[in-house]
């Protein structure tokens, strides 16, 4: 596609991005729910396009150009399609986020302002991989009123090409209301470096991959960057934790799905426990596949690999975990802060100050006391869905749902006032009264 192409797909989402933002909630509920049954009524042709991906992506990895992980989040079969589907059932059923009034305040007797939360407006997500991040991204765009530009990796090339046309098919129904545009896919590298370019009609770009990737894309543009980059999460053991349920949540936070950026990659068990707990849960992970690697103390505890420096600060996204043996929990802070990416962090302990000490003093987008770090996700977390997982600490950090993709204005509803009034000697105060009311155009508060 040319440059002319991009530039184009960008202007018609800003267009429609402007229409978006006024669409009735029905309306958008209608046709994300629209969105929902043509995923469940086309499985067969997603499942076809997917499996086309995946045997080319086999290929791939028995050349070592992908990795295994790659591949198992590029699946998908007929319970992640209805996964997906209830995904979008489930935006649909969340709170409306736009026209919501943040705060209200009376700066005089009726001169009242409103903030107010409206859509961002034209979003450019960069993803790789997991087909169901485009359903996601673009159910979680169309109910927060934004438009939305969608790239994903080659890899998922023909499950994103049909995924993208089945939601604009589905759409088609409520183009009365619902502007054409809203949803742009794009496919070329030289797309995204364009797209890079157009800070003037792109709000945020929201990448998700690597710690690299991440940093190319805020190097290369001048548009505000929300990044969810890899996840380095971690499990400290205390020595005052329940062992039988640190066991349990360190092998859920590993096996049940480790090709997630929420799995943990780095397993840290206090010093005076470790005889006891690290024995039977190396028998159970070893059983179930899983690749071993500890520090000295961990090793003479244990039969495992030899951990490096390297391996603290590696995501695996595969059945592989690092194991260190740490003196206390503030040895757990240290370590985490130093190698970890803001991601998820979680301490299995019965002493509530131990738990505070560590739930304080670390710096990541959500940290755990006694649970896994697999919890760490926008659908799990009741926001519907999630655009990534932010590690930044800036507008949104941790699972980016319909919140994160609003911002907000201010409306101030007056009568005739005038500066004037409020300024030299005579000048009238400000009363900047709270108010508990709501913004409706062209009214004021009765308080």
């Amino acid at each position: 596609m040319s440059e002319c192409d991009t530039d184009r797909q960008v202007t018609e989402a800003q267009r429609a991005a402007l229409k978006l933002a006024n669409v009735d909630e029905s309306d958008r509920n209608a046709a994300l729910r629209s969105i929902a049954d043509a995923v469940r009524e086309h499985d067969e042709e997603i499942l076809a396009a997917n499996a086309e991906d995946v045997t080319e992506a086999e290929a791939m990895l028995e050349r070592g150009e992908y990795t295994r992980a790659l591949v198992d989040r590029l699946k998908l079969d007929g319970a992640k399609l209805e996964s997906i589907a209830e995904m979008v059932d489930s935006v649909a059923g969340q709170d409306d986020p736009l026209g919501e009034t943040l705060s209200a305040r009376e700066l005089d007797e009726g001169l009242e302002l409103y903030r107010v939360a409206v859509p961002i407006g034209v979003i450019a997500t960069v993803f790789e991989s997991r087909p169901d991040a485009l359903v996601q991204i673009a159910a979680l765009a169309m109910k927060s009123g934004n438009a939305v530009i969608l790239k994903g990796g080659s890899e998922a090339k023909e499950s994103n090409r049909t995924l993208y046309r089945i939601i604009r098919e589905a759409t088609d129904e409520h183009f009365e209301t619902l502007p054409d545009g809203w949803a742009q896919l794009i496919e070329a590298h030289e797309e995204v470096d364009r797209l890079l370019q157009l800070d003037e009609k792109v709000d945020l770009v929201m990448p998700r991959g690597s710690s690299e990737f991440v940093s190319y894309i805020q190097d290369n543009t001048q548009i505000p960057v929300l990044g969810h980059t890899e996840g380095v999460c971690h499990v400290y053991v205390d020595e005052e934790a329940d062992l039988s349920m640190a066991e349990d949540i360190a092998f859920d936070a590993k096996v049940q799905y480790p090709a997630v950026c929420n799995a943990v990659e780095t397993l840290l068990v206090n010093g005076s426990v470790a005889s006891d707990f690290l024995p039977g849960l190396v028998e159970r992970y070893e059983d179930a596949g899983v690749e071993l690697r500890g520090d000295a103390a961990a090793r003479e505890i244990v039969g495992v690999g030899e951990a490096t420096a390297d391996d603290w600060r590696t995501e695996y996204g595969d059945l592989e975990l690092s194991i260190k043996v740490v003196g206390d929990v503030y040895e757990a802070v240290e370590h985490i802060n130093a190698n970890g990416s803001k991601h998820t962090e979680s301490i299995v302990t019965e002493n509530a100050e131990t738990a505070e000490t560590f739930m304080t003093g670390i710096d990541a987008a959500s940290v755990f006391h006694n649970a896994s770090t697999r919890f760490a996700d926008g659908y799990r977390y009741g926001l519907g869905a999630e655009v990534g997982i932010s590690t930044g600490k800036i507008h949104a950090r941790g699972p980016v749902g319909l919140e994160g993709l609003t911002t907000y204005k201010y409306y101030l509803e007056g009568d005739g006032h005038l500066v004037a009034t409020y300024a030299g000697e005579d000048a009238l105060p400000f009363s900047h009264r709270d108010l508990d009311a709501a913004w409706t155009p062209g009214r004021r508060s009765t308080e």
